[in-house]
């Protein structure tokens, strides 16, 4: 998949060039935290990075954003992956402005 997935944390996120980077991020994220998971929680977490993932990357190819949740005691753990286009910026150098900075005119108080 050509551009860039975003991993969405809640309180951060990560982002990478293309939905297996994304993935394999909560993929590290998941097999990082499973130990200190109770046993459910490290089923569903060991249940995604088997099987899950699959379906993760397919849905992401298809442009389409998903969701891996582990659930530990009371609190639940979200990771959302989408994907998101970005523009690339023009180009510069220096203090050279692209030809199309000249075409705007600044407003004029009355």
């Amino acid at each position: 998949m050509e551009g860039v997935a975003a991993v969405d944390l809640g309180a951060g996120s990560a982002s990478g060039r293309a939905a297996p980077q994304a993935d394999r991020w909560v993929a590290v994220a998941l097999r990082t935290i499973s130990p200190a998971l109770d046993p459910n929680a490290s089923d569903e977490a060991w249940a995604w990075l088997y099987d899950g993932r699959i379906d993760t990357r397919q849905a992401l190819l298809r442009f389409q954003p998903c969701a891996v949740s582990v659930i530990h005691a009371s609190t639940r753990v979200t990771w959302t992956i989408r994907p998101v286009i970005f523009l690339p910026m023009s180009h510069r150098r220096e203090t050279e402005l692209p030809a199309c900075a000249y075409d705007f005119k600044p407003h004029t108080s009355l």
